[in-house]
């Protein structure tokens, strides 16, 4: 048997790390600066900024410069990292049901209502669960 090829599995290869996506979720709530991150996530200097690098490499987050003397840096979620955000969400709301007994935050959308994230197929707006998906070949355009 040999191993499946996979979306996931590639990017769980790039954001699958914990400090990663909590790192993530820092900037997320606009928290941008390298020692705040650190504290927010609990994450070590070092670890943070092997993280951050990787995080840089794939292009989810870029540097900006925002002193010369010392040299600091801004980071800051590009397009990919943003596209992370409903990934984000589902582990917010799977974390509150399935990892702690009372959740810490609540998340409220601004039409005055707690978010409650549901997958819903775009065409039919029907929701989507395993026994609604088929795998199949990707077809030649």
């Amino acid at each position: 048997m040999t191993t499946r090829p996979c979306s996931v599995a590639a990017s769980l290869d790039i954001v699958g790390e914990r400090w990663s996506l909590l790192a993530i979720r820092e900037m997320g709530y606009g928290v941008h600066h390298f020692t705040k991150i650190a504290g927010y996530t609990g994450a070590s200097r070092d670890i943070l900024a092997d993280r951050l690098r990787k995080l840089e490499a794939a292009h989810i987050v870029e540097r900006r410069q925002y002193s010369q003397h010392p040299p600091r840096y801004e980071y800051h979620l590009t397009q990919a990292g943003q596209d992370l955000f409903p990934v984000l969400l589902a582990l917010f709301q799977w974390g509150d049901k399935w990892a702690v007994d009372e959740p810490a935050l609540e998340l409220w959308h601004d039409c005055g209502h707690r978010l409650e994230i549901e997958l819903a197929c775009r065409h039919c707006d029907q929701a989507v669960a395993w026994p609604s998906v088929e795998l199949l070949p990707l077809r030649s355009p």
